[in-house]
């Protein structure tokens, strides 16, 4: 029996896409589209610091505009860099209707300070959940069985009663060895479907 469901954020409840930020981004450096994304995954370790909160707001502001040779304000360069997220209603809507059939309910999430923070403020629809288990304030990401370990504390359950809703397969296997079912979430998902065959009807 499933006891508890524990869901991503990005590219589950939350539609992103970077490019948009590199777009606009790409007015204020020497570096068209492609070129900054390759600067991002080159300097990948800083985003990563941002992720587990070893950078400030302030840091990443400061070391993102000396890897892209950037020149913009703190503030306008977060408006652009935030500013990435479309809502997912069908899956808000699926989870919504298990929380109200008194089904626990735990987000998992590698973020940072400033995109949690405009997410609870453009889409209050996504905070849905009982606890938030959140990769800046943890110091750990996804697949780290740590982060993890946290979430299955908050879910007040044993793994095998946790469904994990994940779009990144690494992140799936990590919950699956833990002992969690898995739901592999893709474009050409069914997620009442799948969620069907655990015994969830939302």
């Amino acid at each position: 029996m499933i006891r508890c469901v524990i869901s991503d954020l990005g590219k589950v409840l939350i539609f992103f896409d970077n490019s948009i930020f590199y777009r606009k981004l790409a007015a204020f450096t020497p570096f068209d589209v492609k070129e900054i994304a390759a600067r991002v995954n080159v300097h990948s370790e800083i985003g990563e610091a941002f992720d587990t909160g070893r950078l400030s707001p302030q840091g990443f502001y400061e070391k993102a505009l000396e890897a892209l040779e950037a020149e913009l304000s703190c503030e306008d360069f977060f408006a652009m860099y935030n500013d990435v997220f479309s809502l997912n209603r069908p899956v808000v809507d699926i989870l919504s209707r298990l929380k109200a059939l008194s089904c626990r309910m735990v987000m998992l999430s590698n973020t940072d300070v400033e995109r949690f923070g405009f997410i609870r403020n453009r889409f209050p629809e996504v905070m849905l959940f009982d606890h938030y288990v959140l990769s800046y304030e943890e110091g750990y990401m996804k697949p780290d069985p740590r982060i993890f370990v946290v979430a299955l504390g908050k879910a007040e359950a044993a793994p095998a009663e946790c469904v994990f809703i994940d779009d990144r397969s690494e992140n799936i296997e990590a919950a699956r060895r833990l002992g969690m079912h898995a739901i592999h979430f893709l474009e050409d998902t069914n997620l009442r479907s799948a969620l069907n065959e655990l015994g969830l009807e939302p």
